[in-house]
């Protein structure tokens, strides 16, 4: 009604033609910006995507090879046991251990004294006699 009044009944129809033709632009713009956005999102998916397949594809290999180093070390394991001489009964043992020493106490256990026959040694003096 507004716009009736102060355009006039002649200009009114051009004045709602042209006003459309805005609206028109406006929204096609915003479309145009909304599914501009979407696709980028879509690409920053899209590149997360494949720099995931590209890690997995590397923890993968990396699997591979740490299965690789394991069965080659099992191997070496293997031919290290092989190579012991089968015609020995047992393996090599190392040398045992000697008897630990056990010092003289305080109490004489460890050096017992001779037994008392009930006669004592004679003693010697440097001038011969017994």
């Amino acid at each position: 009604v507004i716009a009736l009044l102060v355009l006039g009944p002649n200009r009114l129809p051009g004045a709602l033609r042209t006003l459309g033709l805005w609206v028109g632009r406006l929204r096609r713009s915003y479309y145009n910006v909304k599914s501009e956005i979407e696709r980028e999102i879509g690409m920053d998916d899209v590149r997360r995507q494949l720099h995931n397949e590209q890690v997995m594809a590397d923890v993968r290999r990396v699997e591979r090879e740490v299965r690789a180093l394991g069965t080659d070390a099992a191997e070496a394991v293997e031919d290290a046991a092989l190579s012991v001489d089968p015609s020995s009964d047992k393996a090599e043992e190392p040398p045992p251990a000697p008897a630990p020493q056990i010092p003289a106490g305080a109490d004489g256990a460890a050096n017992p004294a001779p037994a008392a026959t009930g006669a004592e040694t004679p003693q010697r003096t440097g001038d011969g006699a017994a």
